[in-house]
């Protein structure tokens, strides 16, 4: 190797620094590389996004094309007339919706709409498992005045004439639960009232959705209910509160990164989906981006 002389290595010396001065920087106060605002996504959590938040600002193409850029890997609450735009982005549907509009007042526990419901999830079992989908949204219904047994007991016979064929397709009918502060006599209000239809079922095509912000506007206790009857959480929505904002909002009360810590914790290999309503004001596409991409980095533990 050809040796530098000292001189040679003087004006190389000068040069740089002449180079810095004209970058307005010395060569003792030049800047370090600064690191990405968001670090490479750890692993632990699969990230999905609902899109229904957003429809009137974005189409679902222009959706998918955003969400992929940032991280996601799946959308939530998609129907079938949708499934194929998820498919030509790559983009996986975390949690399907039936054909049609859901009537979250008429569930499971209304015995008068069962042969409906029936007829309904055996198709949209089909569907979703053709379409190499797992996850399908159902309602529990308003409780109309019955009290818990019968409630329950209605709920039971219904899914028992339809998870024996979801078993056979290896699809998982998730049940929403709600929040009866903004969804005035919805059946099952509590954790703990799904977990005891999940035994009565006792079938591992049917789960809970445990949507984190109905569940601290009504019960609370988020990381110590997710320990204790995770083995029955099919799938997890987020939310600040109050507000159904970011979850990383410094106005709302919840801990995302350590509930998120909770969920990874427990072992729980499905979705985490991104439902809410960004608190800047007016939405555009620019503002939903930028929300969901923080979203993903402060849910990613």
């Amino acid at each position: 190797m050809q040796s530098i002389s000292r001189r040679a290595a003087l004006r190389t010396g000068v040069l740089g620094g002449i180079g810095l001065a004209a970058a307005g920087l010395s060569p003792s106060r030049a800047a370090p590389a600064q690191p990405a605002k968001y670090p490479p996504l750890k692993g632990r959590i699969n990230h999905s996004v609902a899109y229904w938040p957003f429809r009137r600002v974005m189409t679902l193409d222009e959706f998918c094309v955003a969400m992929k850029q940032i991280g996601y890997s799946a959308i939530s609450h998609c129907r079938p007339y949708q499934w194929p735009t998820l498919k030509a982005h790559g983009l996986d549907s975390s949690l399907s919706a039936c054909d049609g509009p859901m009537d979250f007042e008429n569930g499971l526990v209304t015995a008068s709409v069962h042969d409906e419901l029936v007829a309904r999830y055996l198709k949209a079992i089909d569907l979703a498992a053709d379409a190499g989908y797992r996850n399908l949204l159902i309602a529990g219904g308003n409780r109309r005045g019955m009290d818990v047994d019968e409630g329950l007991t209605n709920a039971e016979n219904c899914l028992k004439r339809i998870l024996g064929h979801a078993e056979k397709r290896g699809v998982v009918l998730a049940m929403a639960m709600g929040n009866t502060r903004q969804h005035p006599d919805y059946f099952f209000d509590s954790a703990a009232l799904g977990v005891v239809l999940c035994k009565r079922v006792g079938s591992p095509s049917f789960g809970l959705i445990y949507d984190i912000y109905h569940r601290q506007m009504m019960e609370g206790n988020i990381r110590g209910t997710i320990r204790k009857y995770h083995e029955y959480f099919v799938y997890y929505h987020t939310g600040g509160v109050p507000g159904r904002n970011e979850p990383g909002d410094p106005d709302q009360e919840l801990n995302y990164p350590a509930i998120c810590r909770a969920i990874a914790d427990s072992g729980y290999k499905g979705y985490l989906a991104q439902e809410y309503f960004p608190k800047k004001r007016p939405l555009t596409k620019d503002i939903i981006t930028a929300s969901l991409r923080e979203s993903l980095h402060v849910c990613d533990v």
